[in-house]
């Protein structure tokens, strides 16, 4: 039962990712070729004129795919002391925020009690984090190492898959159930089909930043709403 949980043992967080160069045409031939084929799947999928779509119309989508992104921040939240304490990483050296947000695992939210909770996390926030680990050669903490686990060691709370009840058949925006449980919305200013616009072509990182944070508390006081607590109060937030 969620109730049962002690809330500081868990770790709350969000990614934000973008495509790893600002235009398809930046990309070295070998991605250039292999997007090419990736994008071919992406091209099945879409309603729109197939005349008018190509690997590099399609290539703002880059960023979902571990394999050509990069995470360009991590806000994580944790309950500590009565409040709810926000802290991110972020910055154009993927490898060096990737590094800072493992030692902060490694130190405080490693043990086998402990557990990372994220909204649609065990599809995307936790194998995209592995992922660009291995790429940047970077030890996966063991909490978010599944490989050689049972389904019952894997410590690992998703927001969206709790909301299911079972029923794999709809993906719940994180923004929609903000909504219906009455939690101010994380969606107040830019959403996750901006990020790539905000990052490359406004250099605005600082905005992605707040963005971020936002969705991380929203995670955390959607959590909060399923064990049918209180939200937070603004108060009780505090950005370290």
């Amino acid at each position: 039962m969620l109730e049962n949980i002690p809330l500081s043992k868990i770790l709350f967080l969000d990614i934000e990712t973008v495509p790893q160069y600002p235009d398809y045409q930046l990309m070295d031939e070998r991605m250039k070729s292999l997007w090419d084929k990736k994008a071919s799947s992406i091209l099945k999928s879409e309603n729109d004129d197939k005349a008018q779509i190509t690997p590099a119309s399609v290539y703002e989508k880059a960023g979902i795919y571990s394999e050509f992104g990069k995470i360009i921040c991590i806000s994580t939240g944790y309950f500590f002391d009565g409040c709810f304490r926000i802290k991110s990483f972020y910055g154009h050296d993927e490898s060096e925020l990737l590094y800072d947000f493992s030692v902060l695992i490694n130190s405080h939210f490693n043990k086998s009690d402990n557990l990372l909770c994220a909204h649609n996390g065990k599809e995307f926030d936790f194998p995209f984090i592995a992922r660009r680990m291995l790429i940047n050669g970077i030890k996966i903490p063991s909490i978010l190492n599944t490989c050689g686990k049972k389904p019952w060691e894997i410590n690992h709370l998703d927001t969206m898959e709790l909301w299911k009840f079972g029923d794999y058949k709809n993906y719940t925006s994180l923004e929609l159930l903000t909504a219906v449980f009455n939690i101010p919305t994380p969606k107040d200013d830019i959403d996750g089909s901006q990020i790539r616009k905000v990052y490359y072509e406004d250099n605005d990182l600082k905005r992605i930043v707040t963005y971020c944070q936002k969705d991380t508390l929203a995670v955390a006081q959607l959590f909060l709403r399923y064990r049918g607590e209180n939200i937070l109060e603004e108060s009780n937030v505090i950005y370290v």
